[in-house]
């Protein structure tokens, strides 16, 4: 067993491992095994990127097939292992439910800048960059500068949820819905969300000339 199922098959290139997750899965829940054995299988599939929604609907295809008792236990099962996902995901889509500008993709250009998760959705590109940040519960960038040698600075503009912003040596301002920040050149500061709520800000850029962040 050692040596065939977990050494060739499962390391055989002929399917990709997230599709022999889900075989994997669906052929222990058709044949009623709903122990410890199928917990780990589930757990094998979310790591290999299978999503929440994912297994939602291969649960529900294979019930009509194979009874829905075996569906039931199998989806609370996989309740438990997806549920983390599930909380993250309900919460995003509900701070993105509260404006009308989109969370856009993972901030992964800038993540060395952050300590968390944050997004960005460019809403302007012209004229006058203008952003919007989201962050996850509890993210926040790192103490920076804004420069210039004319001009410059940045101006923030809560759109959701709640955050903080600070200026060395000043107290923590909270920041809500509505509220704007101003941002001079060679200010010190750093902003973020809550550690219990999401929090997104337009951030505009102030044009000038020579500008740069440190």
């Amino acid at each position: 067993m050692d040596n065939i199922l977990f050494g060739a098959v499962w390391n055989n290139q002929d399917i990709d491992h997230k599709t022999r997750c889900i075989i994997t899965v669906v052929a222990l829940m058709s044949s009623g095994v709903t122990d410890s054995s199928l917990k780990y299988h589930l757990e094998n599939a979310k790591k290999a990127g299978v999503t929440r929604k994912e297994i939602a609907a291969i649960i529900t295809h294979v019930a009509f097939y194979a009874g829905w008792p075996k569906g039931w236990a199998v989806f609370n099962m996989a309740k438990e292992v997806w549920a983390e996902e599930g909380v993250v995901t309900d919460a995003k889509a509900a701070h993105a439910a509260e404006m009308v500008f989109p969370i856009g993709a993972p901030n992964d250009a800038f993540a060395q800048y952050f300590i968390g998760q944050s997004y960005l959705a460019p809403v302007s590109t012209s004229q006058v960059g203008i952003f919007n940040v989201t962050f996850e519960p509890g993210c926040r960038n790192n103490w920076h500068i804004h420069h210039a040698d004319k001009g410059g600075g940045q101006i923030l503009l809560c759109v959701a949820g709640r955050g903080y912003y600070q200026e060395w040596g000043k107290d923590v301002v909270e920041m809500k819905p509505r509220d704007c920040i101003n941002i001079p050149v060679g200010v010190k500061h750093w902003h973020g969300a809550a550690p219990d709520s999401w929090f997104s800000h337009l951030a505009v850029e102030v044009p000038g000339e020579n500008g740069s962040n440190e």
